[in-house]
């Protein structure tokens, strides 16, 4: 079973080599898919650098900030024509443990279409937040599970592993949201789709070096995204239920 790690960055130099580095401790037959959003602090050569020293390590460079989603949707894409069967998705801040990889790829392995690195199962925290971004991550959970319906504690976690068959199967390249946004469509759509999902406990730290991407419209965008999910089920079952009469 190939796996991918796909890491988004902009301005993470002073991050990519040690992530890189244990990466590659916790699994080292791990594929890295760097892809760049046009840093200017030299995160592109850096990959580089790390590419031709230690191989499995592609770089994908793009011309501008084109967004978090975006990023993970061409980084997949790349990553399956690869060979991928399994992608994994998170920060290149650090705040995602690679010592954690070895048991989401299991849950994958015994059957999970989606492994989540959750905060807020049983043995889950988060470290070196403020209250207010904690309650903030809380609430948009709560908001998109109840009105969503979805059976998953963390939808907005960043720190995933797919089954790429499953990724096809949800035409996963139609998603369009960004930030706390894409992952809860991600999440919502591959349940539709009828795939598994495993949380497995992690302990999320904030950033230590560089600056953080995250920003109001995010979670703007997160909000109105639910509203339209929840209309748009609304819908389909409207549509399940005069074709079944």
């Amino acid at each position: 079973m190939r796996a991918v790690a796909v890491v988004p960055t902009y301005d993470e130099v002073d991050n990519l080599a040690e992530l890189v580095d244990r990466l590659r401790a916790a699994v080292p037959t791990i594929g890295i898919l760097v892809v760049d959003d046009n840093s200017t602090d030299g995160t592109a050569a850096l990959a580089r650098s790390l590419a031709a020293e230690l191989g499995d390590l592609e770089l994908l460079e793009r011309p501008d900030k084109l967004g978090l989603g975006s990023a993970y949707l061409t980084g997949f894409r790349r990553a399956i024509e690869g060979g991928a069967d399994v992608v994994v998705q998170l920060d290149a801040d650090l705040s995602h443990d690679p010592a954690v990889l070895p048991a989401l790829l299991a849950n994958i392995e015994h059957g999970a279409d989606l492994a989540i690195g959750s905060r807020y199962v049983p043995g889950g925290r988060t470290v070196d937040w403020p209250w207010s971004r904690r309650w903030l991550s809380r609430w948009a959970n709560r908001y998109a599970a109840g009105v969503l319906g979805l059976a998953v504690n963390d939808a907005t976690s960043g720190y995933r592993a797919y089954r790429v068959a499953l990724l096809e199967t949800m035409a996963f390249e139609s998603v369009a949201a960004e930030g706390y946004g894409f992952q809860i469509e991600m999440t919502h759509r591959l349940i539709r789709a009828g795939g598994r999902v495993v949380e497995f406990p992690i302990e999320f730290r904030d950033r230590q070096a560089g600056t953080s991407k995250l920003s109001g419209g995010i979670v703007s965008e997160a909000i109105g995204l639910v509203a339209r999910l929840w209309i748009d089920d609304r819908r389909d079952r409207r549509r399940r239920r005069r074709h079944s009469g």
